[in-house]
């Protein structure tokens, strides 16, 4: 048998091929571990404080496929725990079977209240034509003062994180930066008729909005562009959501209790970039499913949910 000799210099270069080897194994395993826990967003439990994430929902066709996407985003983030309440008189099993299916059931809660039927969208009402989420939100704040542990040493913040918007996980680590009594606030992007709706910086604080729609509001803001220490939710019960709100001013409802312009948090690069953008999923046309129904057929959705 001929005997295999290597020479120094390619002995030199199968050790580091092999080391390279090795390296790689490493890190694609460590990686991969990252996946399996659902944490690849730089952010763990011990630098994050808790955030109360608040969802309201109703039922319609798309609502599964938006929470679904809502849920993927949430299961990156180590320490949100979300606060849905649906529009509706009981919880219902798609909701419940959902954060099952999500493994998010130990990280949730899951209410109900429904909207009081004067204050309902009727069916050929414009979406702008009445105030939505109110009777939802205030539900949500009303289990966190509940249900918060007042432990100085631990801090939360409160988010209103609509199940139609898209989220960067960046947010999140913006987020995390409210500083007690703080409100901390962001750009948001599609929103207000604007590519880009944004606080606006002077001298190292905010002086103002960008806001097109009615910039006269005490806080032109969109729901989606603001975070809330959670101190401040406990020291002021009043601050809530209201249906004698005008149209556009929930925001501006419930920060007026709590802050002042000047006093707003800038984040997100001192307000210069977006990480949640003010998105809306089309209605889907069911013309054929409709068609089904007239010709006495059954649904194709007939045994599944979708």
């Amino acid at each position: 048998m001929n005997e295999i000799r290597l020479k120094p210099k390619n002995l030199l270069i199968v050790i580091a091929i092999s080391f390279l080897l090795i390296w790689w194994l490493f890190h694609n395993n460590r990686c991969v571990k990252d996946i399996d826990g659902a944490n690849t967003s730089g952010l763990s439990h011990s630098n994050l404080p808790v955030i109360y994430a608040i969802t309201p929902t109703y039922a319609r066709p798309v609502q599964k496929a938006e929470l679904t996407r809502l849920s993927h985003v949430i299961k990156l983030v180590p320490n949100i725990h979300w606060i849905i309440i649906e529009d509706a008189s009981e919880t219902t099993k798609l909701v419940k079977s959902l954060l099952v299916r999500a493994g998010l059931v130990s990280r949730s809660t899951l209410l109900n209240s429904k909207t009081p039927d004067d204050f309902k969208l009727k069916a050929k009402d414009p979406n702008w034509s009445k105030a939505r989420g109110v009777e939802q939100r205030n539900a949500g704040l009303a289990w966190i003062r509940k249900n918060m542990t007042r432990d100085p040493s631990k801090h939360s913040i409160v988010f209103f994180m609509d199940d139609d918007n898209t989220y960067s996980l960046e947010l999140f680590e913006e987020m995390a930066k409210i500083g007690r009594g703080k409100v901390g606030v962001w750009p948001v992007g599609l929103v207000g008729g604007l590519m880009v709706e944004k606080p606006v910086m002077g001298d190292g604080e905010i002086i103002g909005f960008n806001s097109a729609w009615r910039p006269e509001r005490p806080f032109p803001i969109d729901m989606a562009g603001f975070g809330i220490s959670g101190d401040l939710i406990m020291d002021y019960p009043e601050a809530s959501f209201s249906y004698d709100a005008p149209r556009g001013y929930q925001e501006s409802e419930i920060l007026r209790h709590l802050t002042v312009v000047r006093d707003l948090q800038p984040l997100a690069n001192n307000c210069r970039e977006v990480l949640v953008w003010h998105t809306r999923t089309e209605t889907p046309k069911l013309d054929a499913e409709n068609k089904l129904k007239k010709d006495g057929q059954k649904a194709s959705d007939d045994g599944m949910e979708v």
